[in-house]
């Protein structure tokens, strides 16, 4: 008998993991039945990401480096540079925007008291840490011993001990075509064991929604309703709007040839909130279903799990301005200008984890003198919105990865 196709065993899983949480959730949280599910799902699911996130290191590693150094056949090094990064913040600040114009419009919070929240946050103790500090922290972590971030698992000091390892295969040419063909091999077969592990995604997809869909907090998440609408509808126009046309405008790629292809990095992202765990997912839809080249993808897609993070620059944004509605306090356009320049700043210093954002989400209401201690209202709905921002940093990777393909070529041309 013929199995359906991954894609199909996927949304058999989604399926499944949301009837099967709902059902559990009826049960109540309290019941043998629930508790002894949910823990078997937890089991499994665990064992799921663990498993992507144990090829994590190498294949960052291996990609990043080999990626780099194969652009150097094709005269592209420095052109994949500028139309990567320029891509990535172009994209982030499209996020901002839509996320700054909807809290505005919209003004979730306002007519809200703080006060209504303080027994959430009498126990919250926030880490105070000054804009100042967290861009030396941030600079500081960059650059690191590469072994102990390597055995450490710090994706973004291995994602520059791999660019300049890279760069410098790429400036001693020939001498070291052997550390290169190593590098190549590395990938390959972290590749093959990806392919492995992705056997197992209809059921650790299936398990972590089961998860997800049965211990949310339905009395917290109804009273901060409006502002989880307002959040995901505008992160869902940027994930279906924005960045589709700009692939569309660009490359000539339709938004459904796209999502057919992007469909299962999409969703475990969507299951997992972890761009860096579905990183190896990603890579495999970008190269076999979206046909980019493996240079390029092996470059631009491990390096936007870690820097290119446009559903959680979004997200921030909106969040800091719900924060001063819930505290009274009316944001100027200078005010609201920081806001962007510090929430773009989170989002690319935010490691690709569940829940990431939360931590540089304190820079970003401190630089305009809110009370960080508000940060605890967002806790309990925070992991229901990083479903549906981490998938759109997914996307946005993706995206990126396709669009960077296309203007390389077209200047190469």
């Amino acid at each position: 008998m013929k199995l359906p196709s991954l894609n199909t065993q996927i949304l058999i899983g989604v399926v499944l993991g949301f009837s099967l949480g709902g059902v559990l959730a009826s049960i109540g949280k309290q019941s043998p039945v629930t508790q002894n599910s949910l823990y078997v799902a937890g089991l499994v699911g665990t064992l799921f990401v663990d498993l992507l996130k144990m090829v994590l290191i190498p294949l960052v590693f291996a990609s990043i480096a080999v990626g780099v150094a194969n652009l150097r056949a094709h005269q592209q090094i420095h052109r994949v540079w500028v139309l990567t990064l320029g891509f990535f913040v172009l994209s982030m600040g499209v996020a901002i925007v839509l996320g700054l114009s909807a809290s505005n419009f919209f003004k979730p919070g306002a007519g809200m008291h703080l006060s209504m929240f303080a027994d959430a946050t009498a126990n919250f103790q926030a880490k105070q840490m000054p804009l100042g500090d967290f861009f030396a922290q941030m600079l500081h972590g960059i650059f690191r011993n590469p072994l102990s971030a390597l055995a450490q698992g710090d994706v973004l000091a291995v994602v520059v001990c791999a660019l300049v390892l890279g760069i410098a295969l790429v400036i001693g040419g020939d001498r070291y075509k052997n550390m290169l063909f190593l590098l190549r091999e590395l990938l390959e077969i972290t590749l093959m064991i990806v392919g492995w592990i992705m056997r197992l995604a209809p059921l650790g997809i299936m398990a972590l929604l089961v998860n997800l869909t049965a211990t949310q907090d339905a009395a917290l998440i109804s009273t901060l309703a409006y502002f989880v609408a307002v959040v995901i509808g505008t992160t869902l126009v940027h994930g279906v709007i924005a960045l589709p046309l700009i692939l569309f405008v660009v490359t000539g790629v339709t938004p459904w040839h796209f999502w057919r292809g992007a469909r299962e990095a999409l969703i475990t992202a969507f299951a997992t909130s972890s761009s860096s765990a579905t990183l190896p997912v990603t890579l495999r839809c970008v190269e076999q279903h979206l046909h980019v080249r493996r240079d390029i993808a092996g470059f631009v897609v491990p390096l936007g799990a870690t820097c290119n993070m446009d559903g959680t620059a979004l997200y921030e944004a909106s969040a800091a301005l719900f924060v001063a509605n819930l505290a009274g306090i009316d944001l100027s356009f200078g005010h609201q200008l920081i806001v962007f320049f510090t929430a773009m700043l989170g989002a690319i210093g935010a490691p690709g984890i569940p829940s990431a954002g939360m931590v540089t989400m304190i820079v970003v209401l401190q630089s305009v003198g809110l009370p960080v201690e508000a940060i605890a209202i967002l806790l309990p709905i925070d992991r229901l919105l990083d479903t549906v921002r981490t998938a759109v940093n997914v996307e946005d990777d993706m995206i990126a990865s396709m669009v960077v393909q296309k203007l390389a070529m077209r200047e190469s041309a």
